[in-house]
């Protein structure tokens, strides 16, 4: 069990380092005199087209899609492309963060379509706005062939919605098993394949102190359920995101 007063020097986030330098990560390094240090621990294979059409899904069939990530957004309309189809104008798109739904712009005319996120970032939240819209909708929820929110798929059959859960991308454990993952005080997960990858590459791993992360409702589980003890937990009202997460936590080591 980590200590409530141990100290934070050295933090590992398991996506890739972002892109530019002026990402909130190193600006909360900065204020926190914090070493920030990045490492994906999982991958993304797209499925290929070909291996799409076996799922007998016809996309053009389907009123609403759902997006939890922006690697969704990515594979949804790199599938339609190969697909050489045209998204309806008249799409809905149901996004978990003002973030994913923002990310859409490099592929739609945001103003021009229909949009909708959650206020906070939670499942809770982006049912509330589906809740609005659900009659008469047919939903997508494009997510990687073994990794899908069940919270999600859940609430679309418990309100009875027409929908399909199309695979258009799957999710591979890198080797990172030349990581010291014990040099690091905080370790922050975003997926429950990263909380797999990280038992595959160390199948002996004991948390041993170090405070652990979780963006996600189902990385917060896979976390609980590999017995690892969970101290930063994202999104949450105030809290919408591992930034936010990160920075309340930090403050209370100061």
């Amino acid at each position: 069990m980590a200590e409530a007063n141990k100290s934070v020097k050295k933090i590992l986030i398991t996506q890739p380092r972002p892109e530019s330098d002026k990402s909130p990560y190193f600006e909360l390094a900065k204020r926190y005199a914090v070493e920030m240090e990045f490492f994906p621990f999982i991958r993304l294979e797209p499925i290929p087209c070909k291996e799409f059409r076996k799922q007998k899904i016809e996309i053009a069939e389907y009123s609403s899609v759902i997006f939890t990530s922006r690697n969704a957004i990515d594979h949804f309309f790199r599938i339609c492309e190969e697909l050489k189809l045209n998204v309806s104008q008249d799409t809905k798109y149901f996004c978990i963060t003002e973030a994913v739904a923002l990310y859409l712009q490099k592929f739609i005319l945001y103003r021009k379509r229909k949009v909708f996120y959650g206020a906070d970032g939670t499942n809770k939240s982006l049912f509330d706005v589906m809740n609005k819209h659900k009659e008469n909708e047919k939903f997508l929820y494009p997510c990687s062939e073994n990794q899908q929110d069940n919270e999600i798929v859940n609430w679309l059959k418990n309100n009875k919605c027409e929908f399909q859960t199309p695979f258009m991308y799957r999710t591979i454990s890198n080797d990172v098993s030349k990581l010291d993952a014990h040099k690091f005080d905080v370790i922050c997960f975003f997926t429950p394949s990263g909380v797999k990858s990280l038992f595959e590459n160390f199948p002996a791993y004991s948390q041993n102190g170090t405070f652990i992360g979780a963006f996600g409702s189902n990385t917060s589980k896979a976390i609980q359920e590999a017995g690892l003890q969970l101290h930063i937990k994202a999104p949450e009202p105030q809290v919408p995101s591992m930034i936010a997460a990160l920075e309340k936590f930090l403050s209370t080591k100061k």
